[in-house]
């Protein structure tokens, strides 16, 4: 048990800063690709032939239901071949439908080109060869550079698509997600090292077995309807939002204007959320975030129902008050489905969280569609709004976590030919509230109480 009395080494290698800031590039670069037509598609999809709402809302949100389907996939397909072939091989076909979108005159080319898009589905790759570059106590930091990168692509696209949008066409766009994308080739095989070897890791893959005792989880169960309902409403409101803009005489190379104060505001209103969550009210942050969401779906169709013309000003406060509470929900949710995993199950746990996170953003796509086209924008808010309460009323019986997180421990030779008695020695360990050992990987997964729990060794919080 010698080992376990080492320090831990506090820093990153200069190896795994590298692997750190250049893999979050590639999956910023890949999800603006991705986001950059969401915020003005919607405005020019009438452009195409053929084109419906609902076909409109089809080619937005088509991409999510290829992430969701695919994406554990093709991280199981990276343990068998690796991960830069499999993560080549995703960012080839964004490149490609990214293409077969810019060079389509119909609306059916485009939701052929979105399919393509979202079928390179490398999230799952990305973060196993994150973990393949990173040394076990040192993968926390690394995992939320990359996830960080996430939601500053999300924030750079609303952004860049307004604006880009007076400069391009919107093939233009699609032109620019291709050549991102084999920038982002060439970054994975100049920059990225190269892992010693793949290897699965429970904290970043997912394990089918193991998910299927999952979906019984009532609390996990509970935060993936959660996500799916939140990126369904970012979607739905991506659709919507920007023909509001335009009908308020908000042209749409000037939206931007109008996204980026929003999303500078938000976090004035965001972190002190996020902060009253963490420390006293978790459960109270949630629903006060649903509910707000919920009011700003009144506050989006009021002025349609009362048969005034929304201003860009009344949209504008809209809008701000949805990044309040959605920013605050984007970090929240996460942090919550890391806590409640079992252990040596966050990997699976995470992948049906982002499996419903893409699932919402195709349903969010085509629900607005359809009901835009059937309903129009009352009918979308209202219902949206309807959504909401569902949630709020399915949320009410969240149980909060305490503050536990799951620690990953590397077992020594001898450790290995001992596992009851290091089984044992864990279990005992004050603040320790759960141990799995999992010989293939050669590592003992924790649960344990932040609060009461003091390191013995070489882990890693995960």
């Amino acid at each position: 048990m010698n080992d376990s009395n080492q320090s831990t080494p506090a820093a990153l290698l200069p190896r795994e800063r590298r692997a750190a800031w250049s893999l979050s590039l590639i999956y910023m670069i890949r999800m603006v690709g991705l986001f950059i037509v969401l915020p003005v598609f919607s405005l020019f999809g009438d452009h195409y032939t053929d084109s419906t709402p609902f076909l409109i809302g089809l080619a937005i949100g088509i991409y999510g239901l290829l992430q969701a389907c695919l994406q554990i996939p093709f991280g199981m397909l990276s343990d068998r071949i690796g991960r830069k072939k499999v993560v080549t091989i995703g960012l080839l076909l964004l490149a490609l439908g990214s293409v077969v979108a810019a060079s389509s005159e119909s609306i059916y080319g485009v939701i052929i080109g979105r399919t393509l898009q979202g079928s390179g589905a490398i999230a799952a790759a990305l973060m196993a060869l994150a973990a393949d570059l990173t040394r076990d106590e040192q993968r926390t930091k690394v995992m939320a550079s990359i996830g960080a990168s996430i939601g500053f692509a999300f924030i750079l696209a609303l952004i860049l698509g307004p604006l880009l949008i007076g400069w391009f066409s919107i093939n233009g766009l699609f032109w620019l997600t291709a050549a991102s994308a084999l920038v982002a080739i060439l970054l994975l095989h100049t920059v990225v090292p190269n892992p010693d070897r793949c290897h699965y890791s429970a904290d970043t893959g997912a394990n089918l077995t193991t998910m299927k005792r999952l979906f019984h989880h009532p609390q996990l169960v509970r935060l993936d309807i959660s996500i799916f309902m939140l990126h369904l409403m970012i979607t739905a409101i991506f659709f919507a939002v920007p023909l509001g803009l335009r009908d308020a005489g908000m042209q749409s190379d000037r939206q931007w204007l109008i996204y980026l104060p929003a999303v500078v505001l938000s976090f004035a209103v965001m972190i002190p959320l996020i902060i009253w969550g963490e420390r006293k009210a978790m459960r109270a942050v949630l629903l006060l975030c649903i509910t707000g969401m919920a009011l700003t779906q009144l506050l989006f169709a009021g002025p349609l129902i009362m048969g005034i013309d929304a201003s860009v000003l009344l949209l504008f406060l809209g809008i701000t008050v949805f990044f309040c509470f959605m920013n605050t929900l984007e970090a929240l949710l996460p942090s919550l489905v890391s806590r409640l995993a079992p252990a040596a199950a966050k990997g699976s746990a995470m992948g049906i969280y982002s499996t419903s996170q893409f699932m919402g953003s195709f349903v969010g796509g085509v629900g607005a569609g359809w009901l835009y086209g059937t309903v129009g924008p009352v009918g979308l808010f209202a219902t949206m709004a309807v959504l909401c309460v569902v949630w709020l009323l399915l949320l009410a019986g969240f149980e909060p976590p305490r503050k536990m997180a799951t620690h990953r421990r590397a077992l020594s030779d001898a450790e290995r030919h001992s596992t009851q008695e290091l089984l044992a020695e864990l279990k005992s360990t004050p603040g320790v509230e759960e141990v799995v050992i999992a010989m293939d990987e050669g590592v003992a997964y924790l649960k344990v109480d932040k609060a009461r729990f003091e390191q013995p060794g070489p882990v890693g919080e995960l």
